[in-house]
This record gives structure tokens, sequence and C-alpha cells, in this order.
């Protein structure tokens, strides 16, 4: 049964040592003289003559708590699952914290912490924990002037060995920086990552699945409406096509930056990829939707919560219902709404392709080469999200629509 925090405090000493399971591995070790001290037993092929028992240390009780001491055994696990032995790591930590203050490692850690405050906390997470599982190991106690081009390629290779291209494509462009950060700072005399551009297994690219041919849009709009799932996830399904945000940012659409006289939606610099605050018009049809979900969860932080009201609903929601009302990956993503709206807004309803791009809130230069700002256009970017709503409900009921202005030479 696994510990709770009343058990591992009450734990008291023996005339021997002895331990008390947790879970996946991790125990407490009781010494005879009261101390508590966190233990992970798990197997490893080190050697490659079978797996063998093995031990890693997290620390002491209390100063590490039961929650600590399992977010620990947790990382560990993730680093097995990707054939690195947690000790190793460990010890080339360590090594490279004594031998040499200027590693990799030191260095990829200090970059990570310089720069973090202009990702998202996510994308912040996924870097680092890229780093740690599969760049680290290898040459994370290197000295980071003494990392050879054909070693730095040998370690992504690895990532590249196990099938995740994708990964390793992404490792070298993290290299890329850090590399260029350490030329920047003197601890480097170049950016080796910038010499393997072309030496890894070229990526396929594949574009996210996409309606975008009208009849087929109205088939779409008449299976959201008749979706007989989650009250929330059909509300978020059916505001998806009308707001045209990327997936992420509706989900975390909160009642706070929803102005209702103004009929907008204001989304924070923090919460958008380009890191500039944003502006979306809502339409009355967006206004209905909010209006008839505010009853359930108006209460609380998000519009749609998940299970609890403190938390966002989960970034597979919408997918999910769209597999369930039969679209496959190759017919339509969460993230097709936004392919699905620029592409007929731009060839049948013929709007200004900058009035579009600047809704979409990708980067766009106004003729100085200056970045529109958030408010730029805002009148017609209203009345284009308006008629594009109304265009919507004209291909549910089976209308003709007719584009409501042209394009400007």
């Amino acid at each position: 049964m696994p510990l709770n925090e009343t058990k591992v405090r009450n734990a008291k000493p023996k005339e021997k040592p002895y331990k008390i399971s947790d879970s996946e591995g991790l125990y407490l070790h009781v010494t005879e003289t009261g101390g508590k001290l966190w233990r992970f037993k798990y197997r490893f092929d080190s050697d490659g003559k079978g797996k063998k028992e093995k031990l890693l240390a997290f620390g002491k009780y209390p100063e590490v708590s039961l929650h600590d001491a399992r977010q620990r055994r947790d990382d560990a696990r993730k680093l097995l699952a990707n054939g690195v032995d947690p000790v190793a790591v460990r010890k080339a930590q360590k090594q490279g914290k004594v031998a040499d203050t200027e590693t990799f490692e030191v260095i990829a850690r200090e970059w990570h912490n310089k720069f973090k405050s202009r990702w998202t906390q996510g994308h912040a997470l996924k870097i680092i924990r890229h780093l740690e599982l599969d760049l680290f190991p290898w040459v994370g106690a290197r000295p980071i002037k003494d990392i050879t081009a054909p070693e730095l390629l040998s370690a992504l290779r690895r990532t590249e060995s196990r099938g995740a291209v994708d990964t390793a494509h992404r490792l070298r462009g993290i290299c890329n920086m850090i590399f260029r950060y350490a030329t920047a700072t003197g601890r480097a005399q170049h950016n080796l990552a910038q010499n393997l551009i072309g030496s890894l297994t070229p990526l396929k690219r594949r574009h996210l699945a996409a309606i975008t041919e009208p009849n087929e849009v109205a088939n779409l709009l008449r299976a959201i409406d008749n979706y007989h799932g989650s009250f929330i996830v059909r509300c978020a399904l059916r505001l998806s096509p009308l707001v045209f945000t990327r997936p992420g940012e509706l989900r975390h659409m909160q009642w706070d930056e929803l102005d209702f006289e103004k009929s907008e939606w204001h989304i924070p610099a923090h919460k958008m990829k380009l890191r500039q605050p944003h502006i979306v018009p809502l339409s009355t049809q967006s206004l209905e939707i909010l209006n008839e979900i505010k009853p359930l969860t108006g209460s609380g932080v998000y519009v749609f919560p998940g299970r609890t009201s403190d938390r966002p609903m989960s970034n597979n929601a919408i997918l999910a219902a769209l597999r369930n009302m039969g679209y496959t990956a190759e017919q339509m993503t969460p993230h097709g709404f936004r392919a699905m709206a620029r592409t007929i807004l731009d060839e049948v309803l013929q709007v200004r392709i900058d009035l579009i791009e600047a809704q979409l809130a990708h980067r766009v230069l106004d003729t100085l080469g200056r970045a529109y700002n958030r408010t730029k256009h805002l009148p017609e970017r209203r009345k284009m999200m308006q008629t594009w709503a109304d265009y919507l409900d004209g291909l549910k009921a089976g209308a003709k629509v007719i584009p409501f202005r042209t394009k400007e030479a």
C-alpha cells in the first residue's frame, strides 16, 4: 500500500534498519538511529549482460518530502524508459560540477534559466526534459569548449536511432541556441550545432489536416451541433470555427478575458505564441455560445474547465470529440479550424489577406516594416468575424452565401 505523509512522519526506529515501500520502486529506508532516507530500486542492463538491480538515493526526509521523492522517482523512470541509467546521469552531473564549471549541462541550464521567462511554462519544461533525457547523459559533463561536432552528432543520432527524428531535429535547434549563447559569452569558440545542419535524417513535413471545402465544412458544423458528448466540449467545439484561435488559446480562455460590452476576447501576451496581446472580436453567434455556458462555468476561472474548475479542459478533449464524430487524423484536427478559416476567407469570401493574418495572430508587418499592434484594423476585423460567422450559419442551413467584399488591389 502506498505511503502517506502520516506514515512517513510516524515511522519509528527499530533495532535494525528497515524499509517501508511506497510504489514503483520507491521506498523509505529507516535507520536504527531514526534517519529516514529515500531510495529508488530499479533494474538496468548497463553492460549487455542482463538487467541488474541498482539503487538511487533521493535524499533525507523531511528535507525531501514524499511528494518530492515521488517526483524524483518519476523523473528517473522517464530516463529508464528512454534507455538511460539514472545513476550514470547522477555521476555525470557530479563530475561536470567538480571537474569544470563550464560544462555543457551547466551552460545549458544557465541559458534555460535566462530565457525561460519568454516561453510558456509547458514549453520551458519540454526543453529541459529533452536536454535531461537525450543530451546531458552523453555530453552534459563535458566542458563545452572541448565538445566536437562528431561528438554532438553522435549524441543526436542516439535519439534519431530510436525513431524520434522530430525530437533529434528539435534538439539540434536547442543546441544551436545553447552554443550561440556560449559563443556570445566567451565559453565556446564557435557554434557546433550550426555545422550539423543537414547531418540528420530529413524530416517528413506533415500538415495538420483541415477541412476547407465548403460542403464538407457544412457537414462538420452539423456534426458538431449533433455532438452528444460533454456539454463543455460541445460548446468549445462550436466556438472553435468561429474564433479560429490556436487550440491551446481556446481551452485556456478565462472569463475575466471577455469583454461582453465590447464583444471582445482579450488574450494576454503570455498565452500567445508570439508573446503579443491579441484581440478576438466576438460575433453574435460566439456570444450566444458563451452566454449559454456561463451559468455552468461562469463562477470559475476557465470558460472550458476540466474535471476541476481550477484547470482548463484537456488538450485532447476536442481531438477526442472529432474522432468520436468519425473524423480521422487525415481529415480534421483541432488546429484545422484555423486553416479552414484562412482558406475560405481568402479564396471564397475574398477578404484582404492582411486582415486574415492579423486575426490569426501571425506576424504581420505594415508598409514601414513594423508589426501591427493588436488594435490595428479592428473595425474591419470585427466585420470580417461577423461575416464569417454568418457564412458558417449559411453553410449549415444549406444556403448560398455571397461574399461581403472583394480584395483590394
